[in-house]
């Protein structure tokens, strides 16, 4: 009997917890955690995405992982992998997310959250900087949820005094 009575006053004051501060800071990034798989095309051809986002080192971090199988095209008759990771961070001086994304060619972009929707549902990340890449050019990330499973991102790219073009649009579904 003191076990029933013991869980029906914990249990309430589990389910009406506040969220710690560092869960708090994450809130706009809860929906992407987790493993997905996808489809999209842009500059390198058609291409099948596996992708996670992971909490790291006690949710200090956010982990990405991508990797991007383009099939084969006529300039490119092997197909092509492309592979990246990233550390998504708070920065408290700034009070900025900073998300850190390292390629596979060599090339390391630094983002900084630029704008969220007042709904939460889209993210724009813009380049502060990038190394092994001519000065000048700029990079941007939109990532928007479309539904309880669903996300879509849209890779811009702009060279050096010229407006964002698109490079690749992928569509996602939570695996798990």
């Amino acid at each position: 009997m003191k076990y029933i009575v013991t869980l029906f006053l914990i249990v309430p004051q589990l389910c009406f917890a506040q969220l710690t501060k560092q869960d708090s800071l994450w809130l706009p990034f809860k929906h992407f955690i987790g493993s997905w798989t996808g489809t999209g095309q842009g500059v390198d051809g058609k291409g099948t995405y596996e992708r996670s986002y992971q909490f790291a080192l006690n949710k200090k971090y956010i982990q990405v992982k991508n990797k991007t199988v383009y099939t084969p095209t006529k300039e490119n008759p092997k197909g092509y992998v492309h592979e990246d990771f990233g550390v998504i961070s708070y920065d408290k001086t700034r009070k900025a997310f900073v998300f850190r994304q390292f390629h596979i060619e060599g090339f390391v972009n630094q983002y900084v959250l630029a704008s969220m929707s007042a709904d939460g549902k889209t993210l724009v990340f813009v380049t502060e900087s990038i190394e092994n890449i001519p000065k000048g050019w700029r990079c941007r990330e939109t990532y928007t949820v479309n539904g309880a499973n669903e996300i879509s991102e849209a890779f811009d790219m702009a060279e050096p005094g010229k407006e964002f073009e698109s490079y690749t649009k992928a569509f996602f579904t939570k695996s798990k």
